[in-house]
């Protein structure tokens, strides 16, 4: 285990050297800035030519080269790095045994991640061959290899929800960057991961970003949990990759099919505090003759509420070419490429799967007997960060919940920041054929509402009930207030569910 004392001098040197998220975008520009993001080198490599400590650092950490060994003296305390395991020496020259990447914490920390070589963005098809890991050694079982920062971590980090807990738990948690979050709101932070050199690259990233140690253990899903420990939150992006057989721990769960995901939605109940809540990042099985939503919210335990969201879905053939790609074994030969290929077709044919969501689950133990389970698709953009927005879906659901359509009408409420009104009709037609809400926050939602709908929302400001404003309306569109009353009641708990309208509680 790396020195303290040394590692805290590391850190510094690399905040001299201004070697953080917003230093690399300054020194790279946004092109090879982005380029790097999708581990394409050649333009960041054009771009540290010179030799300042920033552009050493990058060469060494981020690019895999070779550094002359005085010019890395001049970037940071090499004798120390060489000590610690970051450096090794080859002659005259030093090299970096991990991958060391800037990213910007949420209250604008510098923090690193600390990975594997290569790993930062891809899987282990961008591991050159027989290096993954220290340089000179004969390598890594690649099998065990710990990725760094993807497009996956740093979207479950977004819709986590950040409230101060006691206690909080990263469940898989790989180079660590979901525990790192963590640390800035929960007194105590547990991490697990399956592979201990994952739980070593935790340490790793903790100690590099300056945060409170956390209590790393060993062992698959729930296991290195003892029975009566509890967490107000439990984070996971699993190996949720479903494959023909485990090959890659940091993707591969063991479990057949969507098995994985299932049983740690199904277990978590037990693991979680009163109002605690799971988030996860998941795929999912679809199956001939089964609607998607049913099988997932079957998985949800009794008393807990579920927002269930699918982002994405793959037929079978693009999931298996993605993940061969991700192996790197699309550079085999095409023969085993091809006897690889067909075994993913197999085990999809065999659990008459036609294709995969991915998506997140979010679970709340609210220990309600009516539990509020949504599951929906929605794959257009999304403003992230989401967690804010996450706990709100939660509290609008506990509104519903309590207050029936008298409750509603005496209710008063506020139309959501930023959303806007489209009408859409022939031109020079006196009414439009049909009116949109849409929001420009949070989950962008739109939805389309009648004339009644779109003027009742527009007068909420929090001042007047709902009954009055459906009065009013019903007096200047010449309705029976009575029925006005009666139909409305759906209407405005569907744009309360999805944030359009937002209940104005007293006090």
């Amino acid at each position: 285990m790396p020195d303290a004392d040394r590692t805290s001098r590391l850190r510094e040197a690399l905040q001299s050297a201004v070697f953080t998220a917003d230093g690399l975008l300054e020194l790279l520009g946004a092109p090879a800035y982005a380029a790097l993001a999708r581990s394409e080198s050649v333009p960041a490599l054009r771009a540290t030519r010179g030799d300042s400590p920033l552009e050493t650092l990058v060469r060494l950490f981020l690019l895999q080269s070779p550094v002359p060994y005085d010019r890395a003296r001049r970037a940071l305390a090499v004798d120390d790095c060489v000590a610690d395991g970051w450096l090794v020496q080859h002659g005259t020259e030093v090299r970096a045994t991990v991958d060391v990447r800037p990213y910007g914490g949420p209250e604008g920390q510098d923090w690193w991640i600390v990975s594997d070589l290569g790993c930062a963005v891809g899987g282990a098809g961008g591991i050159a061959a027989g290096r993954t890991g220290v340089p000179d050694a004969p390598g890594v079982d690649r099998s065990q290899v710990v990725l760094g920062v993807g497009g996956a971590s740093t979207t479950l980090a977004g819709i986590t929800v950040r409230r101060p807990v006691a206690r909080a738990l990263d469940l898989g948690t790989g180079s660590g960057l979901q525990a790192l979050h963590a640390s800035q709101h929960a007194t105590r932070v547990t991490a697990t991961d399956v592979n201990p050199r994952a739980l070593g690259f935790a340490r790793l990233t903790l100690a590099l970003s300056g945060a409170p140690a956390a209590d790393l253990r060993e062992g698959s899903l729930f296991e290195p949990i003892a029975e009566d420990e509890v967490y107000d939150l439990i984070v996971s992006n699993p190996p949720f990759v479903i494959s023909p057989g485990p090959r890659l721990t940091y993707r591969d769960g063991g479990m057949g099919g969507d098995d994985l995901c299932r049983t740690l939605v199904q277990q978590s109940a037990e693991r979680l505090a009163d109002g605690g809540y799971l988030q996860l990042l998941a795929n999912w099985l679809h199956i001939e003759g089964e609607d998607w939503r049913e099988r997932l919210t079957s998985w949800v335990p009794s008393g807990c509420d579920a927002w269930i969201v699918q982002r994405e879905v793959q037929d079978v053939t693009q999931y298996a070419e993605l993940w061969l790609r991700d192996a790197g074994d699309h550079r085999a030969d095409p023969a085993e490429y091809a006897a690889r290929y067909d075994a993913w077709l197999e085990e999809f044919e065999a659990r008459k799967a036609k294709a995969v969501g991915f998506g997140w689950i979010t679970l709340r133990k609210s220990g309600s007997e009516q539990p509020a389970i949504t599951a929906e698709e929605w794959p257009h953009s999304v403003e992230q960060p989401l967690g804010a927005a996450v706990l709100a879906h939660f509290d609008r659901q506990d509104f519903l919940r309590a207050t029936d359509d008298a409750g509603l009408l005496a209710a008063r409420f506020r139309l959501a920041d930023e959303v806007l009104q489209e009408q859409v009709g022939l031109p020079g037609a006196e009414d439009p054929e049909h009116v949109v809400l849409r929001q420009n926050r949070g989950m962008r939602r739109a939805t389309k509402v009648d004339t009644v709908g779109a003027g009742f929302a527009g007068v909420c400001d929090g001042t007047l009930s709902a009954g009055r404003i459906v009065d009013a309306i019903a007096q200047l569109v010449r309705e029976d207030p009575v029925l006005l009353r009666d139909r409305t009641p759906e209407s405005i708990r569907l744009l309360v569910e999805q944030g359009f309208l937002e209940p104005v509680r007293d006090g």
